[in-house]
C-alpha cells in the first residue's frame, strides 16, 4: 500500500512544499542528486573524474504532459553536452536519456522521442561521447528497443539498458550481445506484475547472473549496473573466463551509493562510471523511485548511514 501513497505524494504540490522545506530533506537529496542546475552537476563531474570515475548524466524530468516539455528536456541535454564539450569531458562523460522525458508516452510519442533522441545523439557525437537509453516500465521496452535500433544506424555507440527481472530479458540480452553494442544490465527498480517479471530477490539475482553471462560471453560492451558485491565478483570472474581486458566492459553505480567501492575499483584499474542525476525535478524523481518499489526507501536510507 505504500507505493500508491508515495506516487500520489509525488504529484502533490502541498506535500512537495512540506518535504522540500523539511531540514532533513536536503542532505538526503544532496546525497543522490547532483544539484538543481547544470553548474552544480558539472562540479560533481569534475570531482568524480578527478578520482578516476567516469560519469553518465541524467537530466531529471521524465514526468511530462506535453510536447513543449519534451523539447525543453531535449534542449537541456543539448546545453549539457555543449558544456561537457567546452570542458573537454567528452571522453569521460556520457549522458543517459529517459525517452519518457522526450515524449514517448504522449500521443505520437514514439516518433517524437526518436526525433529528440536523435538530436541529442548528434550533439554527443560532436564532442566525442555517446548516449545510453534508460529503460523504464515494461510497457515501453519494445518502443525503446525500436528507437535504439534506429539510432544505432547512424550512432552505433548508442547504449541500451536491460532489466534482469523481466522474463524477456535473457532473449533481449542475446539479441544485443553483438559487436559494438553497449548494454547496461540492471536488476530493475519498477514495480512489475508477475506476468512479466520475477518477484523474489533470489529469482531476480539468478536472472541477473544468467544475463550477465550472456553479455560477458558475447561480442558487445557490457556495463554492469549493480552495487551487489556478488555480481561485481561474478563479473570479474566472467571477464577472466572469457578473456576480457578491462577496457572491454565497465561497472556502473549510482552517484552517492558505495562511494568507497567506486574509488576502489577505479584504483584497481577497473573502468567505473557513476550515474549522476541532476535537475530541479528532484522531488518527483525521488518520490517516483520510491513509489515504483518502496523497498528502495530502506535501501537509500541504509546507504545514507553507511556512505563511508
Amino acid at each position: 500500500m505504500l507505493g500508491p501513497v508515495l506516487l500520489a505524494a509525488s504529484r502533490s504540490d502541498r506535500i512537495h512544499r512540506i518535504v522540500s522545506r523539511a531540514p532533513v530533506t536536503r542532505p538526503v537529496v544532496d546525497r543522490f542528486i547532483a544539484g538543481n542546475g547544470l553548474p552544480e552537476a558539472l562540479e560533481v563531474v569534475d570531482a568524480l573524474t578527478a578520482d578516476g570515475i567516469e560519469v553518465t548524466l541524467d537530466h531529471l524530468g521524465e514526468d511530462i504532459t506535453d510536447a513543449a516539455q519534451a523539447r525543453r528536456n531535449r534542449d537541456a541535454y543539448l546545453a549539457l553536452l555543449d558544456a561537457l564539450g567546452g570542458k573537454g569531458l567528452g571522453g569521460r562523460a556520457e549522458v543517459s536519456v529517459k525517452l519518457s522525458a522526450f515524449g514517448q508516452g504522449l500521443p505520437g510519442g514514439h516518433d517524437l522521442a526518436l526525433a529528440g533522441a536523435r538530436r541529442v545523439c548528434e550533439a554527443a557525437a560532436a564532442i566525442g561521447t555517446t548516449v545510453t537509453l534508460d529503460m523504464e516500465d515494461h510497457t515501453t521496452v519494445d518502443s525503446t528497443l525500436a528507437i535504439l535500433a534506429e539510432l544505432r544506424r547512424d550512432f552505433p555507440r548508442t547504449g541500451a539498458v536491460l532489466q534482469a527481472y523481466l522474463s524477456r530479458t535473457e532473449d533481449d540480452a542475446r539479441a544485443l550481445a553483438v559487436e559494438g553494442s553497449r548494454v547496461r544490465l540492471v536488476k530493475g527498480a519498477y514495480k512489475e506484475p508477475a506476468s512479466v517479471a520475477y518477484q523474489s530477490k533470489r529469482d531476480v539475482d539468478l536472472a541477473y547472473a544468467r544475463c550477465l553471462r550472456i553479455l560477458m560471453a558475447g561480442d558487445g560492451y557490457p556495463m554492469i549496473g549493480s552495487h551487489d558485491p556478488r555480481m561485481i565478483e561474478l563479473a570479474l570472474r566472467l571477464a577472466e573466463r572469457y578473456g576480457r581486458s578491462p577496457d572491454t566492459y565497465e561497472f556502473q553505480m549510482l552517484y552517492g551509493i558505495r562511494d568507497a567501492e567506486q574509488r576502489r575499483l577505479a584504483a584497481e584499474g577497473r573502468r567505473i562510471r557513476a550515474y549522476v542525476p541532476y535537475g530541479a525535478d528532484w522531488y518527483g524523481y525521488f518520490m517516483r523511485r520510491l513509489a515504483e518499489r518502496p523497498a528502495n526507501l530502506a535501501f537509500f536510507l541504509r546507504s545514507f548511514t553507511t556512505r563511508h
